[in-house]
């Protein structure tokens, strides 16, 4: 059998291929890494490879492969971690010059769960410095490029981790998202996103940016692979506080692609002033594919809307500024060298190890939080988010799922906005509001605009992601978008 890249195999089709005994697990990873070797000058997705300890991996799984043993249900499958989720023994940056010299001593629980299922970590992947951001512009160390066009950025702030399994380098990523940052970057790299409900996953090992809001999620090429890893990373953890108790069913099993009688809703303000003409156009589209399947759907407000970007950057940076006032030399990471004293140790730290933008967020959630401008900013937030989630609430009260854009526009050109920090901001308009509400939605490829994929959002109630899913793969399955690549 001929070497075969991942970007050519299913996560079912590669254990297929496994279990078969028709590909090795060493082919796998080999053909992993030799990708990787080809494109990854061109789109720099990966910060730290974990070559070494991969094949290791790859060698002891082919041996129990040989002994006949039970194996994980991705055994042998190579995947991407962001670099945000500790791995234990391998760097973990946050893309920031901060943790530069950080190997954590422990896996997250999300990195211990892929190790129980077999899967093997390539590599950690590229991303904005501590999440924070909406192009892979505001990393430390490099600017992951598009895989559909190197000179537009793959989104953020998990864009290695879409740009990796858009190029074909792993088979899955695993990405995190606050705001959007796996919905946006898998529309703008035509590959599937998906943000679990708040909850669901652990966020142990997870480096916190916002603790409300963060929530660890797949970036696959397809649906069905999307429903595979969340089965193998979901589930209750005593280690995280915010962990919800409820029961994990057969998500691949529930991927019937029956939606009839499915009930669509389409926030009128998500197809709006704002959104391009050409992924309206593409949505519209969409929505006539689930209808020939026999779906319903109808226009709903959401009012609260215009008002989710203000409320996340209040709450997320207020968030933001709390969790990373452990990052001050003195227990981990970079430190300034010869300080004068203690409080000098901590400003030369802090100024040399963060960026501009990391800086830019904590200085508003400090100001947010402070004392005389705690009621009028980020009480005053937390009120308004609790407007928004009542929101879907009551829309979830007539419709199963809501749809529309992902973002309101495919991919800009790298150094665009880098410059307009409010133009960056408003390009998750519409997955901010998902994050707030705390509820699941995942992004599909629904079409092309100039060349450029086009995301489709589909939004779930809180812990149903089998129906997202569900609605999801039928879309999918009755479209050719999502076989769809780039051509590097």
């Amino acid at each position: 059998m001929p070497a075969l890249t991942p970007l050519e195999m299913s996560l079912t089709e590669a254990r297929q291929a496994i279990q078969e005994r028709k590909l090795s697990v060493s082919e796998l990873v080999d053909a992993s890494f030799r990708r990787i070797a080809s494109t990854d000058e061109q789109v720099q997705a990966f910060l730290t490879m974990n070559e070494e300890g991969a094949r290791t991996e790859a060698a002891a799984i082919d041996k129990r492969i040989a002994a006949g043993e039970e194996l994980g249900f991705l055994a042998g499958i190579p995947a991407g971690v962001k670099d945000n989720i500790v791995t234990e023994g391998i760097r973990t940056t946050c893309a920031s010059k901060f943790l530069d010299n950080f190997v954590p001593v422990y896996d997250g629980t999300v990195s211990r769960k892929l190790k129980e299922a077999g899967a093997i970590t390539i590599g950690k992947l590229n991303m904005d410095e501590f999440a924070m951001g909406g192009s892979n512009e505001n990393s430390a160390y490099r600017t992951t490029r598009n895989p559909w066009d190197l000179e537009r950025v793959p989104g953020g702030s998990s864009g290695g981790s879409a740009a990796s399994v858009a190029a074909g380098q792993v088979a899955f990523s695993l990405g995190s998202d606050t705001g959007g940052s796996i919905r946006q970057p898998a529309s703008y790299c035509g590959v599937v996103g998906l943000k679990p409900t708040y909850g669901l996953v652990s966020r142990f090992g997870l480096v916190a940016f916002a603790s409300s809001l963060d929530q660890i999620g797949p970036i696959t090429r397809n649906v069905e692979d999307a429903a595979l890893v969340l089965q193998a990373i979901a589930g209750y953890d005593k280690m995280d506080s915010t962990s919800a108790e409820v029961d994990i069913p057969d998500y691949a099993g529930q991927l019937t692609g029956n939606v009839a009688g499915l009930r669509i809703g389409v926030p009128s303000e998500y197809i709006g002033q704002g959104v391009d003409p050409k992924v309206k156009e593409a949505v519209l589209a969409a929505l006539k594919v689930f209808e020939d399947m026999g779906a319903t759907w109808e226009e709903v407000s959401m009012p609260h809307t215009e008002y989710a970007v203000a409320t996340y950057y209040l709450l997320a940076s207020s968030e933001a500024s709390s969790n990373l006032a452990r990052f001050d030399g003195v227990r981990y990471g970079v430190r300034a060298d010869n300080p004068d004293n203690l409080l000098d140790l901590y400003h030369r730290s802090r100024s040399e190890g963060f960026g501009q933008e990391v800086k830019r967020r904590i200085m508003l959630g400090t100001y947010a939080l402070s004392s005389g401008y705690y009621d009028a900013y980020y009480l005053k937030a937390q009120k308004v988010r609790t407007l928004i989630k009542r929101d879907f609430d009551e829309a979830f009260n007539k419709f199963d799922i809501l749809l529309g854009p992902t973002a309101p526009t495919t991919a800009f050109r790298i150094g665009e906005q880098i410059n307009d920090p409010l133009a960056m901001y408003l390009n998750d308009i519409l997955t901010i509001p998902v994050s707030l509400a705390g509820v699941p939605a995942i992004s599909i490829p629904c079409g092309l605009a100039d060349g450029m994929p086009v995301g489709l959002q589909l939004i779930g109630k809180a812990f149903d992601e089998a129906t997202v899913l569900r609605a999801a793969h039928a879309f999918e399955h009755r479209t050719e978008f999502h076989k769809l690549r780039p051509q590097l």
